[in-house]
């Protein structure tokens, strides 16, 4: 096999390992002539005097570079000079991905996460010291309460049981994801909609019509796109399989969601004991002694405005924890992506994980806000649809049914976009919009944006978290069900229990989950940047693409 030596000079803002292999032709910049390559360990990689295990239609290695115009990629090497000799020896994440001068991007969406972080402690603050000074209103167990206004203890332990929960299915999913890879997509399918089904129908069996209906609803449409998506599972599983294959060979990537899985734990028990205690000290009742403890009076309004602040704050709080986790494994993968035929950098996680707490952490900020803000609009939606049904208002119902799902179309563009930018934003350092408009235009100029819409593994999970919120929620209904507490005789506060722990199930679930999903997003975003290393240092993946994919040869050479 014939020697690789790999020259230096990495362009200005880009690390060492992924602008060597991805610099384009801008402002004169000549790549370096590429290796010949005979029979090799990876199966016979050839240079075009054989197939080499391809198929015959693959054109001669190496593709035509791209000149990318886009604003932070490719316009770097506008100075850069021919590499002259070896490169250093980087040993570190900070110095194969360097930044030349770096610096704290979007600060502005650190702070305001800052704040409203210590906002939603204050209000957490005064709820639990009204909650405190009243316990014996709201009692210390699930039936010894004599609250008959609103949330009380016997919510809180409700909470806890919905928490221990999804934290349980969440970890057996993710196990299950590691031990029968191949047979994941089929599980996941066949689980969300025998679940989504059964629930649904046992709501209708109870006269809870407006859940019934959604998650019947909802398992028929998964069903609708499993059947559509048959010819896209094998790319689906080569990728889902790459991504665990690595994950296995860096342990510490399924601690990374284990640890992460935990701080989502804490989140939601801080946030579900606040959300009750907001409702003990603000709801306006004569009944309600917490009305006369320090820290503001009682009002709908009040109630209704503190509990929208901080149904936002525990969206942004997940999503930030979620995006660190995302950026932080995203310097494993790319490690593997770049440098697996020289030296791994030592502690990549440990290295992307400062880079995100520090310099990335105002850009992972602006783009959590974002899907924050949809997710609020989104779960408002749901529940004035819910109110709406229990009230039968069938036209109302369907509005809001439509403009749930409008919104909910949204959130999945702005989380399709984040998904890579971040794993760019993790190797290079860029701000979020600066990082955004780069990973689009990477890929598109290559075509695989068609290929990252074929891949199945996001909404794949995206599935079994669904089905994790299915049980969560119906835990919640069942609990209120048999316990029947005195602020709940009429009813009136299912749809909102029951709402907030399908939300739980659901966050946790993907939580957990976010180190494959960020795996896949870092593979799609550095073979956009670099196709040419993909061919080189990862025959046999190439080939397994290639192979239930063919037109990814046209893609990364285009």
């Amino acid at each position: 096999m014939a020697s690789y030596d790999p020259p230096p000079g990495p362009p200005p803002n880009h690390g060492a390992s992924a602008d060597y292999y991805g610099n384009s032709n801008a402002g004169g910049y000549v790549p370096p002539p590429q290796p010949t390559y005979g029979q090799n360990e990876y199966g016979g990689y050839g240079n075009g005097n054989g197939n080499g295990g391809y198929p015959p239609q693959q054109q001669q290695y190496p593709p035509p570079q791209p000149n990318y115009k886009a604003e932070g990629y490719g316009q770097q090497g506008q100075q850069q000079q021919q590499p002259q000799g070896p490169p250093p020896p980087y040993t570190t994440f900070e110095e194969k991905f360097a930044v030349a001068t770096p610096k704290y991007n979007d600060l502005w969406a650190a702070i305001l996460f800052l704040v409203t972080f210590f906002g939603v402690v204050v209000v957490s603050g005064l709820s639990l010291h009204g909650y405190a000074s009243t316990r014996g209103n709201t009692g210390k167990g699930i039936y010894d309460n004599q609250n008959n206004f609103g949330l009380s203890t016997n919510t809180i332990i409700l909470f806890a049981f919905v928490l221990g929960t999804a934290l349980v299915l969440s970890f057996i999913y993710l196990m299950i994801a590691r031990k029968f890879t191949k047979q994941l997509i089929w599980i996941t399918a066949i689980a969300n909609i025998v679940i989504g089904i059964a629930t649904g129908v046992y709501y209708l069996s109870r006269r809870y019509y407006s859940a019934g209906i959604v998650f019947i609803l909802f398992a028929l449409f998964y069903a609708y796109c499993f059947y559509t998506w048959r010819s896209r599972i094998p790319f689906s599983i080569v990728m889902l399989q790459t991504a665990i294959d690595v994950a296995r060979n860096f342990g510490h990537v399924f601690m990374v969601s284990f640890i992460g899985g935990l701080v989502a734990l804490a989140a939601g028990a801080w946030f579900a004991v606040t959300f009750v205690a907001v409702y003990v000290k603000y709801t306006p009742s004569r009944d309600n002694p917490a009305c006369g403890v320090s820290g503001g009076s009682c009002s709908s309004a009040k109630v209704i405005g503190l509990l929208v602040f901080l149904v936002f704050g525990f969206y942004w709080i997940t999503e930030v924890i979620k995006n660190v986790m995302h950026t932080s494994v995203s310097g494993v993968y790319g490690s593997w992506y770049f440098c697996s035929r020289s030296q791994m950098p030592r502690h990549p996680t440990l290295g992307a994980f400062k880079r995100s707490m520090t310099y990335s952490f105002g850009s992972i900020c602006f783009g959590s806000l974002l899907v924050a803000l949809i997710q609020l609009l989104r779960q408002a939606l749901s529940i004035a649809r819910q109110g709406a049904s229990q009230d039968g208002n069938l036209i109302g119902s369907c509005i809001f049914c439509c403009l749930e799902c409008f919104v909910g179309l949204i959130q999945w563009m702005i989380e399709y976009f984040n998904h890579y930018a971040y794993s760019y934003i993790a190797l290079y350092g860029d701000p979020y919009i600066k990082a955004a408009k780069a990973t689009w235009t990477m890929m598109k100029d290559r075509g695989m944006d068609a290929l990252v819409n074929d891949c199945l593994v996001d909404p794949v999970l995206t599935a079994g978290s669904t089905a994790v919120g299915y049980l969560c929620a119906l835990l919640a209904y069942l609990y209120l069900l048999f316990t029947d507490p005195v602020y709940n005789r009429d009813g009136s506060f299912t749809v909102v229990v029951v709402a907030f722990a399908f939300l739980v199930g659901l966050q946790m679930a993907n939580v957990f989950l976010v180190p494959i999903k960020s795996g896949v997003s870092t593979i799609f975003t550095s073979m956009a940047h670099s196709p040419e290393v993909l061919m080189r240092d990862h025959p046999e993946l190439y080939r397994q693409i290639l192979a239930v994919y063919p037109h990814v040869q046209t893609m990364i050479q285009a």
